[in-house]
């Protein structure tokens, strides 16, 4: 039976791995895939998960008769805009970073086919037991995103402005204190979350802008099959659509301090001092005194830090009691962990900490050595 004709009988019945919650929209992906499977010789009924997200996004992988596979987007247009994915993805590439090709596009309907980067994430063959293990993969990282930095133009993404961090930190007491933990904020409660956010946002706005990821961990970078041929194309670059023009400080804390995986800090220091010494040699360290001193660039990093770890922990509740992804609230002990952390070292988020720690049923510690400013 020729290719086109199999393709064509292999349609006539959805694959039982996948599954649809909307009959109508289940026909229109089969009209839509249909013609695609004729001239790229894909075989529809390979088709099966390969991942989702914590959005209303879902990725299906499909094999072709070449032996090779194919990944289908499917973001239904009431819930997810695919323009981003599409634009960000051309910045990207023209930056030296290798991220998946748009083969086809249905804007109107919310499908799309990319290439594969493979099914190896990072994450996926990272060592946890043997930090040193992973530098390699850690020093392809940051070449990526250096790559990304520097390519970095005002006005071309959406500003990650002073508007945007306080919705994002307002997600922490909305969802996580008030949602997840049913706790009242007394007016106290308030009044220590407001300070503690407006010191926050102050202290990220100040560091330079350039482009931001906003989710680079190792769960979204690929190990690639067959490697690119310069450093900053080791690794695939995954769900980038939320990308801003913010703080520098941000990715490479979003990179050590992981939502799916924790290092010791001295592993944590390693890699930010090696980002670190290559974004001062690039020029991008050119503020205050971070060019000369890292330790004020690690503390700017931690600020940072602390503001996407209330976010997160405020989404990942969200996810569960909105959205029905329990699965995401069983990592916010790891945010909580983070936040208490930084909140240890610094004077001002003394009153944090002991709201965290009252609301976590901690033991009060009996002296805070809030050695750092």
């Amino acid at each position: 039976m020729r290719l086109e004709a199999r393709a064509r009988l292999n349609m006539t019945t959805p694959p039982s791995t996948v599954a649809w919650a909307d009959p109508a929209r289940e026909a229109a992906f089969l009209a839509w895939l249909a013609p695609l499977a004729d001239r790229l010789q894909l075989l529809p009924a390979t088709l099966r998960p390969a991942s989702a997200d914590a959005s209303f996004r879902r990725y299906l992988r499909v094999d072709t008769a070449q032996g090779g596979s194919a990944i289908v987007m499917d973001a239904p247009p009431e819930h997810e805009n695919c323009e981003p994915f599409v634009r960000i993805a051309g910045l990207m590439r023209d930056a030296g970073l290798r991220v998946p090709e748009v083969l086809a596009w249905d804007e109107a309907q919310g499908f799309m086919l990319l290439d594969d980067l493979g099914h190896q994430t990072m994450l996926d063959v990272i060592q946890p037991e043997q930090p040193t293990a992973n530098l390699p993969l850690y020093r392809a990282a940051v070449d990526a995103l250096l790559a990304w930095q520097l390519a970095s133009k005002p006005g071309v993404l959406p500003p990650y402005n002073e508007a945007l961090l306080r919705r994002e930190l307002q997600l922490f007491p909305d969802w996580y204190l008030g949602q997840h933990k049913g706790l009242a904020l007394s007016e106290a409660h308030q009044q220590t979350l407001a300070k503690t956010f407006d010191t926050i946002v102050a202290r990220v706005q100040a560091a330079p802008q350039v482009y931001v990821h906003r989710d680079f961990m190792p769960r979204n970078l690929m190990v690639l099959r067959q490697p690119g041929d310069t450093p900053a194309r080791q690794l695939g670059v995954l769900d980038f659509q939320d990308a801003v023009h913010g703080p520098i400080t941000y990715d490479i804390a979003s990179l050590m301090r992981d939502a799916f995986l924790s290092w010791e800090e001295d592993m944590v220091i390693d890699v930010t001092v090696r980002y670190w010494e290559q974004a001062r040699k690039a020029g991008l360290m050119d503020f205050e005194d971070w060019h000369s001193d890292f330790g004020a660039f690690y503390r700017a990093v931690e600020w940072m830090g602390l503001q996407r770890h209330l976010k997160v922990a405020g989404i990942f509740a969200r996810l569960t009691l909105r959205d029905g992804k329990p699965k995401y609230l069983a990592d916010a002990p790891r945010f909580i962990h983070y936040i208490r952390s930084t909140a240890h070292r610094y004077r001002e988020l003394g009153p944090l900490l002991r709201l965290i720690d009252e609301v976590e049923g901690f033991q009060a510690a009996s002296g805070y050595a809030f050695g750092r400013v």
